[in-house]
């Protein structure tokens, strides 16, 4: 499925590629920290990382009524959080975070907790990531930079933007236990943001 919404995408001319240069750890709990830009930061995510398990952190309305996605994030290991209550959405970051690491899953957050819709990034949230880390010691948080996938959606809904590529950087894999917390946070935004176009 991931792969066919990859591919859908070379009908509006716009290709997607994804640049990683480091070897990941295998075995192992990654989590992929991004930028979020749109719908379409999801299906490419899972398509090129797809060894590694990847289990994303939604809010819950995503969890009904988009076609294949909602299935997939209902049905598939995903956290669904409620974004207007933050003690359930810890709560449900708990669980997740104990799943992913019972289960030799990896979790893909994207911490500005909404989407870009111009590209620019919004300020990093520390409590997600806090949460995966804490219950996944012995992973490794691997930064993801998202360019160009707010182009598709940059009129609206409809119609989409055409023949932006997206592109997808991957930064080096840092060990949960080689930062303090706040170091660690503070690392992989400025990693992120530094390769924002």
């Amino acid at each position: 499925m991931n792969f066919c919404l990859v591919k859908n995408l070379l009908l509006l001319g716009i290709r997607v590629k994804v640049d990683n240069q480091h070897k990941l750890p295998e075995n192992v709990t990654l989590i992929f920290v991004a930028n979020h830009q749109s719908l379409f930061d999801i299906s490419p995510i899972s398509w090129h990382f797809r060894k590694h398990k990847p289990k994303f952190v939604s809010k819950k309305e995503l969890g009904k009524g988009i076609p294949s996605v909602s299935y997939n994030l209902t049905h598939g290991g995903a956290a669904l959080i409620d974004r207007k209550n933050a003690k359930l959405a810890l709560v449900e970051l708990g669980k997740f975070a104990k799943r992913i690491n019972k289960n030799n899953w990896s979790a893909v957050i994207f911490p500005e907790g909404t989407r870009s819709k111009n590209g620019k990034p919004k300020r990093f949230s520390a409590n997600g990531l806090k949460m995966l880390t804490k219950y996944n010691p012995e992973g490794y948080v691997v930064p993801l930079t998202i360019n160009n996938s707010w182009k598709v959606f940059k009129y609206g809904n409809f119609p989409f933007g055409i023949g932006s590529p997206i592109t997808i950087k991957t930064h080096a894999p840092i060990a949960v236990k080689a930062l303090p917390f706040e170091e660690l946070l503070a690392t992989v935004e400025q990693a992120i943001i530094n390769d924002i176009n």
